[in-house]
């Protein structure tokens, strides 16, 4: 059944960034930032993990995960350290992904050359 429900959210969650390009003819940045802040205050409000435990990967895989783990991590490091924790708490959660998309582009800018 969690195959079914991970399919649903996810699903909903990209239907509702198609929405964001046909409807509200949003562009792919805003779009996608719309999504992050949506994750990030989900987050916030404390309803994106009972998401995610309830949808896995339906709710982890799409980009609102992302604001999710922001805030998340900005959170738990405030409760640790203080308010410089909400600095440090975002890189520590977040940049092995920053740093693999990072990676992962400059390596795609060796082989494939853009349409001008």
């Amino acid at each position: 059944m969690i195959y079914l429900w991970a399919f649903i959210v996810g699903g909903l969650i990209c239907m509702f960034g198609q929405i964001c390009f046909d409807v509200f003819k949003l562009t792919p940045a805003h779009t996608m930032t719309l999504l992050v802040v949506l994750g990030a205050i989900a987050d916030g409000v404390g309803i994106y993990d009972p998401l995610v435990e309830f949808a896995g990967a339906g709710a982890s895989v799409p980009i609102t995960s992302f604001g999710n783990s922001l805030v998340h991590g900005a959170l738990e490091e405030l409760q640790k350290n203080g308010w410089i924790g909400v600095i440090t708490g975002i890189f520590k959660v977040t940049s092995a992904g920053v740093s693999a998309a990072i990676i992962f582009s400059f390596l795609a800018s060796l082989f494939v050359k853009p349409k001008g």
